[in-house]
């Protein structure tokens, strides 16, 4: 188990130094956002892209395993919702209460580091697991704060939630390297050499924005970012465990592995963006992120020891 916290280790001390550098004002919140876009819209589409061309159609999805994922993962939404409609908030509070306790930061901190620390096998199954929560729950998100401010789910709304995953890099960058794929030629020797470049920029930029940003968030409403570290980090990934290896079994054991190593993960960064661009609970969900990340530095180390056998 300690042998995986070192190896971790060096990711989170990235993170650390990004955190500094805000902290500092060395790196200003002009520059955070600048390079986030940067990672965004570049370096970590570039990664993707080259993963997905790379890999077949069923690397990429599988029924079974997508199955599994969004059973587990949608039990902890239901839990959480369902939390947070018993403390008498809004509709719109809870479900971004919900995205807190299952959508992990799967760009920018698990595909990084799970590549490098799992091996490339391990991107078959962060494709999906990143592709599940773009495509199901973070469109649910925005049907969710908007149908509860209008009353109904209207046509518009669906539209902008197509718009906006149509729009979405990762989700473009997947799309076109799968179709890549799909024609069964190698990638061109400067285009592939080009994306490489440009990809390995991903891990370190990821890491160093995601510290950076953090430096800009408050732990304020500590209870309710506790319970919701606790639902992110601990009933998460045993739901998806549970789902993935005993319910609704996976066929690939190393997958399943993946799949719940990235349940694992802390709050992603972009459920911040979502409750500031709305209005609800930015406060509640910058906490959430600052503390599930700083635990995490123990929790993804002890979980992927378990599914590995601290090898």
């Amino acid at each position: 188990m300690f042998a995986i916290f070192l190896k971790t280790l060096p990711f989170f001390a990235l993170i650390a130094l990004g955190y500094m550098a805000g902290r500092t004002r060395f790196f200003t919140a002009e520059a955070t956002a600048y390079l986030t876009k940067f990672v965004f819209y570049f370096a970590l589409s570039a990664m993707l892209f080259e993963f997905a061309a790379n890999l077949s159609l069923t690397e990429i999805f599988d029924p079974r395993f997508v199955g599994a994922y969004l059973l587990g993962t949608g039990a902890i939404y239901l839990v959480a919702t369902i939390v947070g409609l018993l403390r008498r908030i809004p509709v719109a509070e809870a479900a971004v209460e919900a995205q807190c306790a299952v959508i992990g930061n799967v760009g920018f901190l698990g595909i990084p580091m799970f590549v490098l620390l799992l091996g490339p096998a391990s991107a078959g199954p962060m494709l999906m697991v990143l592709a599940t929560d773009l495509i199901v729950f973070s469109s649910l998100i925005v049907v969710l704060v908007t149908g509860s401010r209008e009353g109904r789910v209207s046509v518009l709304t669906l539209r902008n939630v197509a718009l906006g995953l149509a729009k979405n890099p990762m989700i473009v960058s997947i799309v076109v390297g799968i179709a890549w794929s799909a024609t069964g030629r190698a990638l061109w020797t400067p285009v592939d050499e080009f994306v490489s470049i440009l990809g390995a920029a991903a891990t370190p930029g990821a890491l160093f924005a995601i510290g950076a940003s953090l430096a800009g968030k408050s732990a304020e409403r500590v209870s309710v970012a506790g319970w919701l570290t606790f639902c992110k980090l601990v009933l998460h990934p045993a739901a998806v465990a549970l789902m993935a290896f005993v319910l609704f079994p996976v066929a690939d054991p190393f997958a399943a592995s993946v799949m719940v190593s990235a349940a694992a993960l802390p709050v992603a960064g972009n459920v911040y963006m979502l409750a500031q661009h709305y209005g609800v609970a930015p406060q509640r969900v910058s906490a959430a992120i600052l503390v599930s990340t700083a635990l995490s530095i123990i929790t993804v180390s002890v979980v992927i020891g378990l599914l590995t056998g601290g090898t």
